[in-house]
């Protein structure tokens, strides 16, 4: 076989390996992949009943947090549901994931109602809060907005927030970000994915 033959055989071989490697790359995730990122990297919070916690506490699992208030009428009760939702789709593997509540309403969510408040969407979830001094830096160190708004009476305020969620894998590693109306099944199926690696 002469230089040339011996070239462009080389050359067709590897375009083929090329194109048999592209045919196995996986699906991207729904959710924007923010592996590696250097915000969102944990926590250490007390859970509604007490219990210190941090994200070693649930290695093994997928762990999706969003931070939220129990007032709130529309967003919080909506990614709540969704998140519980996503966890039903997920059959036994729902086992394997958990949900996270962080407070951004420290003065009106108290341990006992984060407790009431997440026994409507899933029993198994947990609500996390940080004490008011605290919650700035938390929110800082997760990229998340939030500022409270008057209402007609000093308890009767709202709170402005941004409206999303980060998922971790069964390691512990951030992962992705759910933008907010994503929908159960995209983060189904993203959860599933992370569980299977």
């Amino acid at each position: 076989m002469n230089a040339f033959a011996w070239t462009r055989r080389t050359l067709l071989v590897s375009s083929l390996l090329a194109l048999v490697a592209c045919g196995e790359t996986k699906a991207p995730f729904t959710g924007i992949d923010i592996t590696g990122a250097d915000y969102a990297t944990g926590f250490s919070l007390t859970d509604h009943n007490g219990q210190p916690r941090t994200l070693g506490d649930f290695k093994g699992k997928a762990v999706v947090v969003f931070f939220g208030f129990t007032q709130c009428p529309d967003v919080c009760p909506t990614s709540m549901g969704e998140l519980a939702e996503a966890r039903r789709l997920l059959g036994t593997d729902g086992e394997r994931l958990q949900g996270l509540f962080i407070s951004i309403d420290p003065e009106r969510d108290t341990p006992e109602i984060m407790k009431e408040y997440l026994a409507n969407f899933d029993p198994s979830f947990l609500a996390l809060y940080a004490a008011p001094d605290a919650l700035p830096a938390l929110a800082k160190s997760y990229r998340i907005y939030y500022k409270k708004v008057a209402g007609s009476t000093p308890t009767n305020y709202t709170v402005d927030h941004s409206a999303g969620s980060y998922v971790y894998d069964p390691s512990g590693r951030i992962r992705l970000y759910h933008r907010y109306g994503t929908g159960a099944q995209a983060l189904a199926e993203d959860v599933k994915r992370l569980l299977s690696e």
